[in-house]
């Protein structure tokens, strides 16, 4: 890739590709009610559906790193793009909640490995000295894929069908596959290594060896993994059913949720790098996410206004966990950036492909057995054993933050 120009166009289509990454990590919560009626399922079983995405991204972000390495990542996104416009379309088409799951699974395969190969691309097209505002942009971007998973897919679906949507966003997949074909190119100056088996084995154990890792793992697994879990899935049902909102008004909260954190991602990464330090901010913005998670676990009801701010502030201070990625990189050696960051990373979809289906579970032991066409309702009180699970593993998600070791915002490895 050649010329500013070309290289700023092939940059906007893998952050379009990102951007679907982040509507189908949260779309399960747009269409919640769709699914639940199409396939007649228990809340357990939607949760695993929800799921299925969180436990392959999981699985696959270290080998991607690997991939991004080895065959390079222009060719990494074709193969991701074409998995997510087949599982996106077997998931549109599904018949029942197994190949639903499968459709599901396999779009997961194919946009877990758009993030790495992403940060690949940005290191090689761009001087160091940009990389970190390049990174914040394209965050900034990709996150608005998470609020199209909102209103936007609320109203497509009633519009037309939630099967219509997914048909639909196989579609762009294909279009972006077709456009990364003839616009990405990697860097000639792109010298990938050769696989060394030993060589990442022990770069890994390093990683995991390191004591200094395992805070940021459970930042990510407590404040990342509740704000998943209930963003992706669980806050429309519960602010229909606690709050009594219509579905409309309850995307609409989705989607200042996304749109705080889309914001919270780039002012509390500011704000941490210009006063120099990462732990007081991190942990005194997800200490202010906690409060706010006791609100709605407190059940109370308030105006329409003052649900949808809270919602869009809980967005910005979840984004307190983004931090946790450059604390790890500062206590691990340089060169295993990548692989630090991966260890973290998982952290938080670990998380929520547990809380999801366990969330389901708890929700499925307090249902009273009302149904309305098809559908398991569930009454408000329902929610709030469901949702003192996430709290809990949100306050975990601060205390480990206050076990960080602060960096001051720079590298502070040491041999041993």
């Amino acid at each position: 890739m050649t010329g500013a120009t070309g290289r700023n166009l092939a940059l906007a289509v893998v952050i379009a590709a990102y951007m679907l990454s982040f509507f189908h990590r949260f779309a399960p919560a747009g269409v919640a009610q769709d699914l639940a009626s199409a396939f007649g399922t228990t809340a357990a079983s939607l949760g695993v559906l929800a799921a299925t995405y969180f436990y392959v991204y999981a699985l696959v972000q270290i080998p991607t790193g690997i991939l991004v390495d080895t065959v390079g990542p222009r060719h990494t996104l074709l193969g991701g793009g074409l998995l997510a416009a087949a599982g996106s379309a077997l998931f549109a088409l599904a018949p029942d909640l197994s190949v639903a799951m499968i459709g599901r699974t396999v779009t997961g395969l194919g946009v877990a490995v758009v993030f790495v190969a992403m940060l690949k691309l940005i290191a090689l097209w761009y001087p160091e000295n940009r990389f970190a505002s390049m990174v914040g942009l394209a965050m900034l971007l990709g996150n608005a894929g998470s609020m199209l998973a909102g209103t936007p897919l609320a109203a497509l679906s009633a519009a037309t069908s939630w099967r219509t949507a997914f048909l639909a966003t196989a579609a762009i997949s294909l279009a972006l596959v077709v456009a990364t074909w003839f616009l990405v190119r990697e860097a000639p100056r792109e010298g990938r290594p050769r696989f060394d088996r030993t060589a990442i084995l022990e770069g890994l154990l390093t990683v995991l060896r390191n004591r200094l890792t395992w805070p940021a793992v459970f930042v990510n697994f407590g404040l990342c993994g509740s704000f998943f879990a209930f963003g992706g899935l669980w806050a429309t049902p519960y602010l229909m059913s606690v709050h009594e909102l219509s579905r409309i008004d309850a995307a609409n909260h989705i989607s200042l949720l996304f749109a705080g954190f889309a914001c919270g991602c780039l002012a509390i990464g500011t704000l941490s790098d210009r006063i120099g330090r990462r732990k007081p901010v991190l942990v005194a913005t997800g200490a202010a996410c906690v409060a706010i998670w006791l609100v709605w676990l407190s059940g109370v009801r308030m105006p329409l206004a003052a649900s949808l701010v809270l919602f869009a502030l809980m967005g910005v201070t979840t984004a307190a966990f983004t931090l946790s990625w450059a604390c790890v990189k500062e206590v691990n050696p340089p060169h295993l950036s990548g692989m630090s960051t991966s260890v973290v990373n998982m952290g938080g979809f670990v998380s929520a492909s547990i809380l999801q289906p366990v969330v389901g579970l708890i929700m499925d032991h307090g249902w009273d057995g009302t149904t309305v066409a098809g559908v398991r309702q569930y009454v408000p009180d329902t929610f709030t054993p469901a949702l003192a699970l996430l709290v809990a593993v949100a306050v975990s998600g601060v205390i480990a933050g206050s076990l960080l070791r602060e960096t001051r915002c720079r590298n502070v490895w040491r041999p041993a």
